[in-house]
């Protein structure tokens, strides 16, 4: 997308609407997105309520009717399955993740120890749960990996992973705490393998925290995905062109994403 067609579809004159723009995003998003957020109210003058979940368990309440304009996935899967099935425009790629473990400060970690690590009996490895949230979906990503170094990797990781997030009736942290600094400050799993993004805020909250790169041949990255659902409101349009602005697309760096479109 060329940067001055960005520049000037924002400086298009905005009319604060009585509805805000409902905007649904992944739960790794929540800091960055709210960010852009306020910018582009702070811009526009248009009214936005967010809401933040695991982006499987949004796509399912937007398929069920929830009413939502902009949707912002921590994968390019579930805003194509909304494409797919004629409720949303075409998909963006607008930011990039990677994978990274966290672990409890007593446990001897490194990069190229993690996988053997990760394996041995009395290490509780959590993760989030698959196909609710795309994180733990990338985890499995990761131990499907795994077994080309170790074989019958994948089965045993899948097997003792404790699916401590993102699901339904995972247990939720208190407001205002990171859900991942919150699972281990309680001791609920010594290693968990996460967002690096939400890996640092979580070593933020929890400060004894360890964080984790996964080796190279281990590594698994997550592409998020934006669309704009058909039945939007029709200046919907103008916050996804904001998030994929310099200034939305800035914030996003700030936070650790890495930004996949040249403005």
């Amino acid at each position: 997308m060329k940067k001055w067609i960005v520049a000037s579809l924002l400086v298009l004159p905005l009319t604060a609407n009585a509805a805000p723009i409902e905007m649904r995003a992944a739960g790794s998003l929540k800091n960055a997105m709210s960010d852009i957020v306020a910018a582009y109210q702070l811009e526009s003058g248009q009214a936005v309520n967010s809401r933040f979940a695991p982006s499987g368990l949004l796509r399912k309440r937007i398929e069920a009717g929830e009413v939502v304009d902009v949707f912002a996935s921590a994968n390019i899967k579930h805003p194509q399955t909304l494409q797919r099935n004629e409720l949303a425009e075409s998909v963006v790629m607008f930011a990039q993740n990677q994978m990274c473990a966290i672990a409890q400060a007593d446990v001897d970690l490194n990069s190229e120890g993690l996988l053997q690590k990760m394996l041995s009996s009395d290490i509780r490895l959590g993760t989030s749960t698959p196909k609710a949230d795309p994180s733990g979906d990338y985890a499995w990503k990761v131990f499907a990996k795994a077994d080309a170094f170790s074989a019958g990797a994948q089965v045993r990781l899948e097997t003792k992973a404790l699916q401590l997030t993102g699901g339904e009736n995972s247990k939720k942290a208190p407001v205002g705490r990171n859900t991942y600094g919150w699972v281990m400050e309680n001791n609920r799993a010594d290693i968990f393998l996460t967002y690096c993004t939400n890996a640092v805020l979580a070593q933020k909250e929890v400060p004894n925290l360890k964080v984790v790169q996964l080796p190279d041949e281990l590594a698994v990255g997550a592409n998020y995905g934006l669309v704009v659902l058909k039945a939007a409101k029709p200046d919907a349009w103008k916050l996804a062109m904001f998030v994929l602005s310099e200034k939305g697309q800035s914030i996003l760096a700030d936070y650790g994403f890495s930004a996949p479109l040249k403005l």
